[in-house]
């Protein structure tokens, strides 16, 4: 792999703009060598001062600076310089000064010293950013630190306090004699706990409701779930400051070795000697010579293992610094082995239909009726799961960072080979019950279907909801346990706070409609119809089941609106008014279309045609303009926006046209499609629903794309973890 490749490959993206711009760096360079080609009247191909190169390349992780270091330094004549590197001063707010580097080329009267000229003046920006932003950063980890450290004291005077009440002096004594935290100061004393409070840790329904009441800053109680709380989110800060140290070491190595390969290759493009002088520069700046980043890893790795492992300093390097997960052989052998059954099982049903004749038999609309709405449940969580895992590809393939917005636990988000492999090891399960299902023959005697075969839906289902909250150790716990962490907040939306994860799951059940109501369904099927006779007269034709229908379809649009309501409330934003407005435009849509499907009428016709147009002109405006960020008349990329991730731009405006003629599928409904089609009307409604899915997954890509590029804009790469204790302001600086 070339440098330019592998260096883009370990940046941050969420820092990529702050980086060195390896690549225009790169591009100048090419068009000295060219112009220095045409000079001398050489081959385009050929190459100046060509060098053997080596067949071995080493991870960047290994390779040394390679000239940043001048152990041995090459001196030159004076005629033989090239360069002269000034360091300017300047003084910034609150006394503090910066330097800034400015190169003088000596050459410049040389014929094409003004596109070497040009090269050095942008090579000075690029390094005066870097250092910019790198000595920015630097200052916020140590501001983080001394807060950190602050936080550390509370919690251990905490543990003495709660574990040891009887042995207070002693420990305090002991604590202060052998604890030395991030900034290396001693702990201060138990007297500290009388001026702190602690923050509502624990986010219940409960606690949400009284700090709509109180001050979410309470008195300490000096329980042992107090100290549990506050050493799991004090943990949880201690792990994502780490993870911010380690990308400053590795942001700053990064641009170092970026810079030593773009002056070597000028060196050799030109044959002149100016490396030496501008790493030089390089090596005395701060970007080089300041240790803080190593000193402050170093001391948040001690405390880490000492006060949260227990001195298990394994435990501990294995909590800050988790291994990569290596991609398992077996996962992509169980991928083609299930998607290999499957389609020969979809090719067994298709045989099987026609060799029976199956769809010209009697039982065809029993089954249409029963059978059909009980599997494509499956079918929709089948294409969605499918759908994600091609999120998940492309969000790799052009570094969204969608683990970090998703905030899932390092190494364990899935990858889309993983989604896959649940997406086709589901639908094995199901084809092979559609098979067994295939059986219409009733028996002459009882006039009823075999109870084994018609229980298969239910136990399929039964395992599904078993498998997704089995608390073992099996099939992905961790994301198990996000999803319904998430899907437990969407229930109980308002009472807690909305994060990017609950409003984007509440958006997938916008989509998934359908898929609620055949949950309603498979509750009366098997609860009230007679499933053995594949009769459900008794559901189709209760208005209860029908009033049903409604309310479950406009419950995910409800939730975003509470959803909506409490960000309103939280931060006072006009934007999440305007968006509860959208669900509550979609919610009459949906009710006035519904109740138009059960009773018809030419006024409910035009009512349900008039609320749904308006609806999805509000809903089709904000994905293109508010969810994705396109539609920017005066941006760089016209209609788009200026920061684009795929190549090729075409792809959004398809995108868009795509989301457009989507959204108007709810037309079929209003329009009487299904009266003039020759598709049965639950087949109708499937293939509708699987389109919504379908458009949903198109936005889930650009949605988080641009959520990824909002992260870039501010320069966010870890989460920012609420700290447990609260200090008075005459008190913090303990």
């Amino acid at each position: 792999m070339k440098f330019g490749k592998e260096f883009a490959s370990q940046t941050v993206p969420e820092w990529r703009e702050a980086y060195i711009n390896y690549k225009y760096l790169k591009a100048l360079l090419k068009e000295i060598l060219i112009f220095r080609q045409r000079r001398c009247r050489l081959p385009e191909n050929s190459q100046v001062n060509p060098k053997p190169r080596l067949k071995r390349r080493v991870s960047l992780n290994f390779r040394a600076f390679s000239g940043l270091t001048n152990n041995s330094p090459r001196k030159y004549k004076e005629d033989h310089e090239v360069i002269v590197v000034n360091t300017m001063q300047q003084d910034e707010e609150q006394g503090r000064s910066s330097s800034t580097y400015h190169t003088i080329f000596l050459r410049s009267s040389e014929e094409g010293g003004d596109l070497e000229l040009v090269f050095f003046k942008r090579l000075d920006d690029e390094f005066n950013k870097v250092v910019h932003f790198y000595k920015t950063k630097v200052e916020e980890a140590v501001k983080q630190a001394e807060e950190l450290n602050v936080q550390m004291d509370a919690l251990i005077a905490l543990r003495i306090k709660v574990n040891n009440p009887l042995m207070e002096t002693i420990q305090e004594s002991k604590t202060r004699e052998e604890h030395h935290d991030i900034n290396e100061h001693k702990t201060a004393s138990l007297d500290v706990l009388n001026r702190v409070k602690i923050n509502a840790t624990r986010e219940t329904p409960r606690s949400t409701v009284r700090g709509v009441f109180n001050s979410l800053n309470v008195d300490l109680n000096y329980s042992k779930s107090e100290v549990k709380d506050a050493q799991g989110k004090l943990k949880q800060a201690f792990i994502e400051f780490h993870e911010k140290l380690r990308f400053l070491k590795n942001y700053a190595f990064l641009n170092q070795l970026a810079i030593s390969k773009i002056m070597k290759k000028y060196d050799k493009i030109t044959s002149r000697n100016a490396s030496d002088a501008y790493l030089g520069m390089v090596e005395e700046s701060q970007l080089s010579q300041s240790d803080e980043v190593a000193k402050l890893i170093e001391r948040v790795e001690s405390a880490f293992i000492k006060h949260f492992c227990k001195g298990d300093r394994n435990r501990g390097m294995n909590t800050l610094r988790p291994k990569s997960k290596r991609e398992k052989h077996r996962v992509t052998f169980l991928v083609g082995c299930f998607f290999g059954c499957s389609l020969a099982l979809v090719a067994a049903i298709i045989t099987s239909i026609h060799a029976r004749d199956l769809l010209n038999g009697e039982g065809k609309t029993k089954y249409m009726n029963t059978i059909f709405p009980l599997y494509t449940l499956f079918g929709f969580m089948v294409l969605h799961m499918l759908m994600y895992a091609g999120n998940v590809y492309f969000w790799t393939r052009y570094r969204v960072n969608y683990s970090f917005i998703f905030g899932f636990k390092q190494g364990k988000e899935l990858r889309f080979k993983q989604v896959l492999l649940l997406s086709f090891g589901l639908s094995v399960l199901v084809l092979a019950a559609v098979l067994a299902n295939l059986e219409m023959e009733m028996d002459p005697e009882t006039q009823s279907y075999k109870a084994l075969t018609e229980l298969l839906p239910l136990g399929l289902a039964i395992a599904v909801v078993s498998i997704a909250i089995c608390p073992f150790n099996i099939l992905y716990r961790t994301n198990r346990f996000s999803f319904l962490v998430s899907l437990w907040h969407c229930v109980c939306a308002p009472l807690y706070m909305v994060t990017l994860p609950d409003f984007f799951l509440a958006d997938q059940l916008t989509s998934q409609v359908q898929l609620l109501r055949n949950v309603e369904f498979y509750v009366c099927y098997y609860g009230w119809g007679d499933f053995k006779k594949r009769d459900a007269a008794t559901c189709n034709d209760s208005n209860i089941y029908k009033t049903l229908s409604i309310v479950i379809a406009v419950v995910p649009y409800w939730i975003r609106l509470l959803q909506c309501i409490r960000r309103f409330c939280e931060g006072s934003d006009t934007t999440q008014a305007m968006n509860g407005l959208k669900y509550l435009s979609t919610i009459a849509a949906v009710v006035t279309r519904t109740i138009y499907t059960q009773n018809r009428g030419t006024t409910l016709k035009i009512v349900a045609a008039s609320t749904s147009g308006v609806a999805t002109i509000f809903s089709t405006y904000w994905d293109l303009v508010m969810d994705w960020g396109l539609l920017c008349k005066d941006s760089e990329n016209p209609w788009l926006r200026d920061k684009l991730i795929l190549p090729n731009k075409s792809i959004y405006f398809i995108a868009m046209v795509l989301n457009v003629i989507l959204r108007l599928a709810w037309m079929q409904t209003v329009l009487d499609f299904h009266e003039a089609s020759f598709l049965h009307r639950n087949a109708l409604i499937a293939i509708v629903a699987s389109l919504e899915i379908i458009r949903r997954g198109i936005w889930n890509f650009f949605r988080l794309e641009n959520e990824h590029l909002n992260n870039v804009g501010k320069f966010r790469a870890v989460k920012s973890v609420p700290l447990p204790f609260s200090y008075e302001d005459q008190d913090k600086d303990l």
